[in-house]
């Protein structure tokens, strides 16, 4: 009686462990697969004016991103409107935006990476929904300050 009732209690132990192991693997399926959702939409990746060109245009309701530099004395912005028409560059290829809204400070710095988030249509201005500027390295400007000495 002894005996079996040691075997009762072996078998268990090894179906509660075997319980435990598949919950703790579903568990971590779980998280791997909701973190691998939470990573994928995290990343955005953004075109150069040249490859954005190139594309056709978007689907509507997508936005893109595109990534440049603003062209010299290419923005302008009629009086008492917030609609701001502006050249982007890459260095190779040039494109025609439109953003309406508040630029940030940053927009006219010469050094200043310019990221538009829009939509695309192949002979069209890019039509800016959200520009975000990736402020200038410290290098760089010390790098130029050293060339015009």
């Amino acid at each position: 009686m002894e005996e079996q009732d040691r075997e009762d209690n072996k078998s268990r132990n090894v179906a509660s462990r075997v319980k435990i192991l598949v919950a703790f693997i579903v568990l971590v399926g779980a998280l791997g697969y909701f973190s691998f959702l939470a990573f994928k939409g995290a990343t955005v990746y953004y075109y150069t004016v040249s490859e954005i060109m190139v594309e056709p245009a978007t689907v509507e309701g997508k936005m893109v991103r595109v990534s440049g530099k603003l062209v010299p004395d290419s923005f302008s912005r009629a009086e008492d409107s917030t609609v701001a028409h502006f050249m982007l560059t890459d260095g190779d290829k040039i494109m025609p935006a439109i953003h309406n809204g508040v630029l940030p400070d940053l927009f006219f710095n010469e050094h200043s990476e310019i990221i538009l988030e829009g939509s695309h249509a192949p002979q069209h201005a890019f039509d800016s929904q959200n520009v975000i500027v990736k402020c200038p390295s410290k290098y760089v400007a010390i790098a130029d300050e050293e060339e015009d000495s």
